[in-house]
């Protein structure tokens, strides 16, 4: 007996990922449906990083103007920031993204349905009061920021709420140690905010290499934001200003708003999942082979809801990978290995390969390679900012296993480190390249005396 479907594939969710795999999908033939109830583009477009690097950029010009000044600029009064403008001109340009993706899936062939799907069982989708039936259901719902409970929770703010804030703090509390904590505390301070920074840990970004997170605090101080490290919160009080933000030192700070960055979790709530044999972690991640198959035959993941590496290029590439299985010849794969990743602090980090700390728990000799030094840009500026950069060597083979970077540019040096990384570049092959000069990437290819 022949099952009739109404579509070969349907995805809940349009982020990158999602997105990505319909039109694939599409591509090749297949008959394809796309459900999303929030916004098209999913975290990325609309609340992570694209409107946080415009974020990133406003933030960044206060130390421009006082540059500007060692280079002979005169700025007639005092530069201003308007909110408000900031906010709908980065919205706007959101909506407009928001378009291209709509335009995406429809010139693709694939239907979108407006509305929350969730899956009746097997093989089976419904939407708007309607269920239909598809061969394969790709779960691509993504994160979704976490605040745990505890007295003055309902307080705080998610990183979601701060790109549509209705008027910017004169104080704010940010806590959490990771990249959106410490990408949000940066944005505040450079915006004019006094900005605490509160973790319980005592490491920021602690996931990477750390020197160079190191680095990233010491350029964060010196900024004008105030770090409290091994610090707990014990409560959010409402007074008559704000907020009270009582710590376990028994310090309270005063703000007008808290933003909690302490993490994300999968998006797999109330999402129907338990209709199937589809596995889930304790964090509600699902449970996925290289294939990005589940437990249940019919339905995949792939993206931030699988709780691999949170990044939007790499749920591009998981989709890939996945229609390849799915309608091509099964051959992709993707290599979680080398993947460049920056860090939008201020200063900011770039990295790609093994921190420091990995490679001497991977190989036997490493050889590192470090320069600190202040860019070109600051020396007439008159700013304190300054660059940092590591290689580190595994003094066997020769090749380049990690390479850092904490200050300005870093993102777009290291894109270009990486390719060189993933072709298994030797410090040779950068010893043997000649630098682009004056320029802070030459540094790379001139670090000829090992630091340790």
């Amino acid at each position: 007996m022949t099952v009739e479907f109404d579509y070969d594939l349907f995805v809940i969710g349009a982020g990158s990922g999602g997105v990505r795999a319909a039109r694939m999908a599409a591509s090749k033939g297949k008959k394809v449906a796309v459900a999303e109830d929030r916004y098209l583009g999913g975290t990325c477009v609309n609340v992570g990083c694209v409107p946080k690097k415009l974020f990133v950029y406003a933030s960044q010009f206060p130390e421009f103007f006082h540059a500007s000044k060692g280079f002979g600029w005169t700025i007639d009064g005092t530069p201003s920031l308007d909110w408000a403008t900031l906010r709908d001109n980065k919205t706007a340009e959101i909506e407009r993204l928001n378009g291209i993706y709509n335009s995406l899936i429809d010139n693709s062939g694939a239907d979108l349905f407006d509305g929350r799907a969730t899956v009746a069982g097997p093989n089976l989708v419904t939407v708007n009061g309607e269920t239909y039936r598809a061969k394969n259901i790709l779960i691509a719902t993504g994160g979704w920021p976490y605040i745990p409970e505890f007295p003055g929770s309902e307080h705080a703010v998610s990183s979601n709420e701060m790109f549509s804030l209705d008027k910017l703090p004169k104080t704010a509390v940010v806590v959490g140690g990771g990249y959106i904590a410490v990408e949000f505390a940066g944005i505040l301070n450079g915006l004019g905010v006094q900005t605490h920074l509160v973790y319980r840990g005592p490491q920021l970004l602690k996931s990477f290499d750390r020197e160079m997170s190191d680095k990233v605090k010491e350029g964060m101080l010196v900024k004008g934001v105030n770090i409290h490290l091994n610090t707990q919160i014990n409560e959010i009080n409402k007074t008559v200003d704000g907020l009270s933000v009582d710590l376990h030192t028994g310090l309270s700070l005063d703000a007008e708003l808290v933003l909690y960055a302490t993490g994300r979790q999968a998006n797999t709530a109330n999402l129907g999942l338990e209709n199937t044999a589809v596995a889930l972690r304790d964090n509600g991640s699902i449970v996925v082979d290289e294939c990005f198959s589940t437990a249940e035959p019919s339905i995949y993941a792939l993206g931030d809801v699988i709780d691999r590496v949170q990044l939007t290029p790499v749920a591009i590439q998981e989709a890939m990978v996945l229609v390849d299985h799915l309608y091509g010849d099964g051959i992709a794969k993707i290599d979680y290995s080398d993947i460049p990743t920056a860090v939008f602090c201020q200063p900011e980090l770039g990295t790609v390969g093994l921190s420091e700390e990995q490679a001497r728990s991977e190989y036997a000799d490493i050889a590192v390679y470090t320069s600190d030094f202040k860019p070109m840009l600051q020396t007439l500026g008159g700013g304190a900012d300054r660059i940092t950069m590591k290689l580190v060597v595994d003094t066997e083979t020769d090749k380049v296993v990690g390479c850092h970077m904490v200050g300005e540019h870093a993102a777009e040096i290291i894109q270009g480190l990486g390719i060189a990384l993933k072709a298994g570049a030797t410090k040779a092959h950068f010893d043997a390249t000649v630098g682009i000069h004056p320029s802070a990437a030459e540094e790379f290819v001139t670090m000829r005396t090992q630091s340790r």
